[in-house]
């Protein structure tokens, strides 16, 4: 099975709307997209610098026009600049495709001659509506392979020290850098993964496609709150088995300090009737998890529960969970999310084979291996279809061994109650650990914090593992 998601694109309710006549504002909404209407091209096209890039006056000439997310190969293939890969053999076609057949690209250096071997520039214009005047505003990128400059009106935000990693996802505070009821422009500046980095690789699971998957893969947008951002709300659940009849929640979530001063709030939230509260304080630019345990909160123990149980046990029952930080009576920030009460535990048996329990009844983990899309195009009916196939084949897990689906893949795993195994990738630099070098480290552990902050709320997510083929090294482990 291969093959990727559907990115949902928030719906941006626009500046104005005329009701009875007249014309009124509407508020912004909490999210501005920013997916649709790039230009692409590469560096050995362009000479120019990312500071006259992302300026106004700036004039692409023939550049190629892109919507995201896409994978520089994509994109051309999309332009029709190169065959589209799946038909016969064209994949050997396509420049760049310079490795033996069969052969693990991942741990080869790409072609000195490769289109692929230089940086893309990926460029966006867009105009920000002047509601978002005072608020605080976050340039989100989920997916970057594999470093990148970035640029916004003139002005660097990150260089490609600090974007590097396939598996990290990045939030900048871009709140005087983005101007609110006038014209921006976004610049970035792409590099490929070489054969030494910690990036998107199929191994034996797909061929690989020439540009090792460089580009913007994943969505990108304008978040907006107050002073404070609220991220990754999360509910772990412990259940009293085998009776199953209560369930004693602790609920997470991180907080973000946009602001130099020192902040105090109230952190509130709600499952369906039960509401919960507490107050914060958060020092100048400060960001921390809060949580709320069943001990201090009598109300997060909740008797005769609707779990979630994984295919063929039962139903995954999800729960709705809203959550929002109050300052100075205001609302700066507030999600809306969903989860399942269930409690996952393993254990060695006999025979020291791990056998892992859901709400306290033993599973058989019978999964498959799911590949992405070579491209990471994505394509919702082709998803939906190969969950059913899932499902029709008796399975109860998918394993995404170095290849994370994104949000959709793991809210659809969710209501259908299929597991995931998880995890970083076999056979290339992931696993390469007397090859890491200083720099490498440091990329592993925030690709690490970043999609256990992104899946940790997810009750599908079964597993994660560290080593694929081996256990990590002790400094690996430990770090």
């Amino acid at each position: 099975m291969r093959r990727l998601i559907f990115v949902s694109t928030l719906a941006f309710l626009g500046v104005s709307s005329v009701m009875a006549g007249a014309a009124r504002v509407t508020p912004p909404s909490p999210t501005f997209p920013l997916n649709n209407g790039w230009l692409l091209q590469s560096s050995s096209e362009v000479k120019s610098e990312g500071a006259s890039i992302s300026a106004a006056q700036y004039r692409p000439q023939r550049w190629y026009s892109v919507n995201l997310p896409t994978t520089v190969a994509r994109a051309l293939v999309q332009n029709k600049v190169v065959p589209e890969p799946y038909f016969g053999m064209n994949l050997r076609k396509l420049p760049g495709v310079t490795y033996p057949i069969g052969e693990n690209f991942s741990n080869l250096a790409m072609s000195t001659d490769s289109p692929f071997a230089v940086s893309w520039w990926y460029r966006k214009t867009f105009v920000l509506p002047a509601s978002y005047k005072g608020k605080t505003l976050w340039l989100n990128f989920k997916g970057i392979n594999y470093r990148a400059n970035i640029w916004l009106n003139g002005k660097q935000i990150a260089d490609k020290t600090q974007v590097a990693g396939a598996w990290r996802t990045y939030e900048f505070n871009v709140t005087n850098a983005v101007k609110a009821g006038g014209s921006n422009v976004l610049a970035v500046e792409v590099f490929a993964p070489t054969e030494n980095d910690l990036a998107i690789t199929f191994v034996d699971w797909n061929p690989s496609p020439p540009d090792k998957n460089m580009g913007l893969f994943r969505d990108v947008f304008l978040a907006t709150s107050g002073p404070v951002g609220l991220r990754y709300p999360t509910v772990i659940s412990k259940v009293d088995s085998p009776a199953n009849d209560k369930a004693h929640l602790s609920i997470t979530t991180l907080l973000k300090n946009s602001t130099d001063q020192s902040i105090k709030g109230t952190l509130k939230g709600k499952i369906e009737s039960v509401s919960f509260e507490q107050e914060v304080e958060l020092a100048p630019g400060e960001e921390k998890d809060i949580s709320f345990e069943p001990e201090q909160y009598s109300q997060l123990n909740l008797s005769h529960p609707r779990l979630w149980l994984p295919a063929q046990m039962g139903a995954p029952n999800l729960y709705p969970l809203d959550m929002e930080f109050v300052v100075d009576q205001k609302i700066s920030d507030s999600t809306h999310t969903r989860f399942g009460i269930r409690q996952i535990d393993a254990e060695f048996d006999a025979n020291r084979k791990r056998v892992f329990s859901v709400n306290g009844k033993k599973i058989l983990i019978r999964g498959g291996g799911w590949s992405s899309d070579l491209m990471l195009r994505e394509d919702p009916q082709r998803l939906a279809d190969e969950f059913r196939y899932v499902r029709d084949m008796g399975l109860n897990t998918v394993r995404l061994e170095g290849k994370l689906e994104n949000e959709h893949f793991f809210d659809m795993a969710d209501e259908q109650g299929i597991l995931i195994m998880a995890g970083w990738c076999c056979c290339d630099y992931w696993e390469q650990w007397d090859k890491w070098k200083d720099e490498d480290y440091p990329i592993a552990k925030e690709s690490l914090r970043d999609q256990i902050y992104r899946l940790r709320s997810h009750p599908s997510l079964v597993m994660w593992l560290n080593g694929s083929d081996n256990p990590p090294p002790q400094k690996v482990e430990s770090m």
